[in-house]
C-alpha cells in the first residue's frame, strides 16, 4: 500500500481522471475513524473502498491528484 497516497487521501486531496469523470476521495467524517471508507466517483455512481481497496484502484487505474468538479481541490 502507497503510504504517500495514503496521506495524501487522509489530508483531503483528490484523486482523479477528470476526462472520465472518476475520482477517489476520503470524506470529512472518515478521518479519523478507525476503518475509514474512501469514495470511488464514476458516472456509474460512487462506491464505498477500505482505504487499501481506494490505494490499489489508484495505482491500477493511475489516478492523479486533480479538482473534483464539486468539492474542489480537498475533499474537507
Amino acid at each position: 500500500m502507497s503510504r504517500i497516497h495514503q496521506e495524501h487521501l487522509q489530508a483531503g486531496y483528490i484523486f482523479g481522471d477528470p476526462a472520465n469523470q472518476e475520482y477517489i476521495y476520503l470524506p470529512a467524517g472518515e478521518v479519523s475513524a478507525e476503518n475509514p471508507l474512501a469514495v470511488m466517483e464514476s458516472p456509474k455512481g460512487r462506491v464505498d473502498l477500505t482505504l487499501p481497496e481506494a490505494i490499489h484502484m489508484i495505482d491500477k487505474l493511475t489516478l492523479k491528484r486533480c479538482e473534483h468538479p464539486t468539492l474542489g481541490k480537498k475533499s474537507f
